[in-house]
């Protein structure tokens, strides 16, 4: 049986095309979902979906994916029995993404290869382990975020699992949250999200449900005090007029030229354009995940080097007291303004939310290591800021 639908055309500047109802086969159904763009659920399904603005999900056979992009839907009807199985198609691919689906396996030069589609795609080692979406699901960010979405919130509706899980497909096969066994990915979606939160947390005091609850309560600074705009790179990421580099995102992207280097290796003009960041999740936990896996310099491991343990240190970093873990993740973000500074809040505000995530994850704080692990109280900094910026720290 076909679903009954009435479809309004949309007309662009270089497509004129029509698209007649009867020609087009639609399904949908209507979650308490959001997702940003369209998604395979995997290269073999006869199906893609997004979640339009009013979070209807709507299914498409393949073929008709350049159609649906020309056209804009008013109104669609189903009968029961195709609500009834398409909410389960949905839920299934959604709660379950790749798990049904076997791995792609090669072997290359001794070395064991995997492709997992869209979640972990391009033939990778760290694809054949296990997915994210594997160990962490929609009620495990739930809990993490839970008051993110309340009315005193400033992102209310913004962010969500979807968006995240999308933004992390990029970077799984280079593993991101799929290097080492379970524990060790768990710890690291952990690590990332504990600085994500303790970053765009409005929970302060007394806040209802402790002060930990409220990360992702912002996408955005609310009044920031200056454009954020240095000259000092006029030639390379030169300011926009008019336009403001106050902080955005999951992990707050401040300054011109962070918001040109960011963009360049997401080719997205976020030069031009960096309200991009606050107006797409996706876009924006894909920002926050480019800077963890990217050093901040040359010569320099990134914070997902320091975690998962593939950064050796050197004589000098010993000598610094520079060691693998989480606190060498905060040293490499954020430099001397919180490491080497002693026993500090906002350091002890990070560390706070790492170790409050790993409960909630069921990893249990008692695997976040010893103190001088979880801390860079005394490691002398990868990176001192110019006093004319801030770097990315709100």
């Amino acid at each position: 049986m076909q679903a009954k639908s009435s479809i309004s055309s949309h007309h662009s500047s270089t497509h004129e095309n029509h698209l007649s109802p009867n020609k087009l086969e639609i399904h949908f159904l209507c979650l308490s979902l959001q997702l940003n763009h369209p998604l395979l659920l995997h290269q073999d399904s006869p199906y893609f979906f997004f979640i339009n603005p009013t979070k209807c999900l709507f299914f498409y056979p393949k073929e008709n994916q350049q159609q649906q992009e020309k056209t804009q839907y008013s109104v669609i009807t189903m009968e029961a029995k195709w609500l009834l199985f398409f909410t389960m198609a949905a839920l299934m691919a959604v709660a379950n993404g790749q798990e049904s689906v076997k791995p792609l396996v090669k072997i290359v030069k001794g070395k064991k290869l995997c492709d997992k589609g869209w979640e972990c795609k391009g033939w990778s080692q760290f694809c054949c382990n296990q997915t994210i979406s594997d160990y962490f699901q929609t009620y495990q960010f739930e809990n993490l975020f839970a008051k993110r979405n309340t009315p005193v919130a400033h992102a209310v509706g913004f962010w969500d699992y979807h968006s995240f899980i999308t933004a992390a497909a990029q970077y799984q096969p280079h593993g991101f949250g799929t290097t080492g066994g379970k524990l060790q990915s768990m710890k690291e979606v952990a690590a990332f999200l504990g600085h994500v939160g303790s970053k765009t947390s409005c929970g302060y005091g007394v806040a209802t449900g402790g002060p930990l609850a409220w990360g992702l309560c912002y996408n955005k600074e609310m009044s920031p005090s200056k454009l954020y705009c240095d000259d000092y790179y006029k030639y390379t990421y030169p300011c926009t007029p008019g336009v403001s580099y106050h902080g955005r995102g999951a992990l707050p992207i401040y300054w011109n030229y962070n918001y040109g280097e960011t963009g360049d290796a997401l080719k997205v003009d976020l030069l031009n354009h960096p309200e991009y960041i606050e107006n797409n999740a996706t876009l924006a936990f894909q920002a926050a995940l480019w800077r963890w896996m990217t050093p901040v310099k040359k010569h320099q491991p990134s914070a997902h080097d320091v975690f998962v343990g593939s950064w050796k240190p050197t004589k000098n970093d010993t000598l610094a007291k520079r060691v693998p873990g989480f606190g060498a993740t905060m040293n490499v973000l954020y430099g001397d303004q919180v490491c080497g500074r002693g026993d500090v809040d906002t350091m002890n505000n990070i560390i706070s939310h790492y170790l409050y995530y790993l409960d909630l994850m069921g990893v249990g704080r008692e695997e976040a290591g010893p103190h001088e692990v979880l801390t860079c109280e005394e490691q002398k900094p990868f990176t001192v800021s110019p006093s004319s910026a801030s770097s990315s720290s709100s």
